[in-house]
């Protein structure tokens, strides 16, 4: 018996090889960011998918619909993306004058020193998390506890404390450079407690990696690693 192949399923099934190509192009251009980025690539796919379509299987308006809304929403990351970046350049421009309003200003950095003048000395701390109790000891050049402060209770965060200058013993300690470090407990268990050194700010120095400060006794300092200002 001769087998008799009707013309429409061969067109059917041609439309099908077709549509199937430029389907999986169309897949492999989603899946590519590169591709996608390319309007008139997707586009251009697109049709040749709808023209090889099999006539007696129509794609799906909801389908074409949501390969449409693909690249719209791509065109729209790639130009939020573009205000984003466009953004960032100009924050980071403007950074170095921002900065510039911290010059006179007395700020906290890392560090573990301080200088006492005029019978006054200030300083702080980060604490990991709340204490119950938080201790500083005042260290001369020679290494020697020459002062101890109770803090008491101290929330989490930064927090300055000064000193007058008096010792355990009663008497005044000459001015000049000190250090200190912070002791920090809770329920018994320690606290992280970073020292922090207080100066005033005499000048900027804009970088490639950033904003430089000068700070009075301690020298120059990245402006990020400010973690207060008094």
């Amino acid at each position: 018996m001769t087998t008799v192949v009707s013309p429409t399923s061969s067109i059917a099934a041609s439309s099908q090889a077709a549509a199937a190509t430029a389907s999986a192009q169309l897949a492999a251009a989603n899946n590519s960011t590169s591709s996608l980025a390319s309007q008139q690539t997707f586009l251009t796919l697109l049709v040749a998918q709808m023209q090889n379509q099999d006539p007696m299987n129509p794609m799906d308006s909801s389908q074409m619909t949501g390969e449409l809304a693909q690249i719209s929403t791509v065109q729209g990351i790639s130009g939020l993306s573009t205000q984003l970046t466009s953004l960032l350049s100009s924050i980071s421009g403007a950074q170095p004058f921002q900065d510039a309003s911290l010059v006179g200003q007395t700020v906290l950095v890392p560090g573990s020193t301080m200088n006492l003048a005029s019978g006054q000395a200030i300083a702080g701390f980060n604490l990991s998390s709340a204490a119950s109790a938080v201790t500083v000891s005042i260290t001369n050049a020679s290494g020697q506890v020459v002062q101890t402060i109770n803090l008491g209770a101290q929330p989490a965060g930064v927090a300055g404390f000064a000193w007058d200058g008096s010792t355990a013993s009663g008497g005044t300690a000459p001015s000049g450079a000190y250090s200190f470090t912070v002791t920090a407990t809770e329920a018994g268990q320690s606290v992280s407690a970073t020292a922090l050194s207080a100066g005033v700010v005499q000048g900027i120095t804009p970088t490639a990696s950033g904003t430089q400060l000068s700070i009075q006794g301690i020298g120059n300092v990245p402006s990020s690693q400010v973690q207060q200002i008094l």
